[in-house]
């Protein structure tokens, strides 16, 4: 445990704390966009630590949680066709879409199998040549290589039982579309350790240009997530807006070049839905032309995409910031992990999910403070 706990030790955390709080005169909005940062930042109660003008804003950094209500419909629909094997992270199988969750589609007979990865249902596909065996392709670029490693490996094989259906999302125009916001009050970003891991930062540059605003690549443990929030801090505070990188010890700035080259092979980036938000323009991947024969959508045409209907679930407003999750009115009595009215209560990143495991018993600011002392 040696490579974790330097990164968790209380005393390096606490130094950070105090040299935020010795930097810092005026308030600062500072948002993180990957939903593993907002749990550990729950979590360990780094919020809490920092001085009363800082405030942490939670993104939309879940890909469970940004994964449309339509494409969970879809997946319903798909996994009761006859002949159909379907298969999914587990973190997606008690979303709620329009129609229901894929965990009450296997309670009804549904053939829905959890694996770990899309190289586990290609192992079922070639396990079963009589039956269609369809992957839910969900997340940020992070998972995006192992889908396109599936596909390429589908092809080498011939495996012609083998289908996605994608919802893979891009980070970068995310965070343009929430600075283009009218409501936009974030003032400084932590990226995605590992989203940056795949892809570098160089897409983040012209971003911190073009709005005045600092990008500082971050890793997810607490000693991580206070020196970034250092770095961004000193940034606002001189009048700086770059790119750095906290994370050097896994990130560079350009990625990695091999599992780009894939990504480019497999898939074209095209408008995608998010979840609470909408149509992000070129935020999405879609499988290539030249692939599209794994797409399930076209393998079962019968299928469609619903568009989002209405709901009370204001994860929406949580994954872009203007809330928080306990300003929710059914936050822990009508939507719990349990019966969650929406992505973010269920998924293991999303914001509601990280409040209520680890913020709904603490009466006050300061229990949470005196808790994220022991938790580090």
């Amino acid at each position: 445990m040696k490579y974790v706990d330097e990164f968790r030790d209380p005393v390096a955390a606490r130094r950070y704390a105090d040299a935020i709080a010795r930097i810092t005169t005026r308030p600062w909005t500072v948002m993180e966009i990957c939903g593993g940062q907002t749990h550990s930042i729950v979590r360990h109660g780094i919020d809490q630590m920092l001085p009363s003008g800082v405030s942490l804003l939670h993104g939309p950094g879940c890909p469970v949680c940004v994964t449309p209500a339509g494409i969970i419909d879809a997946a319903i629909a798909i996994a009761g066709l006859p002949n159909v094997i379907f298969c999914s992270f587990g973190d997606m199988l008690r979303v709620p879409g329009g129609t229901g969750s894929l965990l009450a589609a296997r309670a009804r007979g549904a053939d829905i199998r959890m694996v770990y990865s899309p190289l586990d249902a290609l192992t079922i596909a070639r396990d079963s040549p009589d039956r269609e065996v369809v992957f839910l392709a969900i997340g940020f670029e992070t998972t995006a290589p192992a889908t396109a490693m599936a596909v390429l490996q589908a092809e080498h094989e011939g495996l012609a039982n083998f289908s996605l259906l994608v919802s893979h999302v891009l980070v970068p125009p995310a965070i343009e579309a929430l600075l283009s916001d009218p409501a936009n009050c974030v003032q400084g970003f932590l990226a995605a350790g590992h989203v940056c891991t795949v892809m570098g930062y160089w897409e983040y540059e012209p971003i911190a240009r073009r709005f005045s605003i600092p990008i500082v690549v971050t890793g997810f443990e607490p000693v991580d997530l206070l020196q970034g929030l250092y770095l961004c801090i000193r940034q606002l505070e001189e009048g700086r807006a770059e790119v750095e990188n906290q994370y050097r010890r896994t990130v560079q700035r350009n990625g990695n070049r091999h599992a780009r080259d894939v990504l480019g092979r497999v898939f074209a980036v095209q408008p995608q839905q998010w979840r609470g938000i909408g149509e992000i323009a070129n935020s999405g991947f879609g499988l290539a032309p030249s692939y599209a024969g794994y797409d399930a959508l076209q393998r079962f045409p019968g299928i469609a995409v619903p568009r989002e209907r209405c709901s009370e679930c204001i994860s929406g407003e949580v994954l872009r910031g203007l809330k928080k999750p306990g300003e929710c009115p059914a936050f822990g009595t009508r939507c719990t992990p349990e019966h969650p009215l929406g992505a973010t209560m269920v998924s293991s990143e999303g914001a509601c999910a990280a409040y209520y495991r680890y913020r709904r018993r603490l009466p006050t600011d300061a229990a949470g403070a005196l808790d994220c002392e022991r938790n580090l």
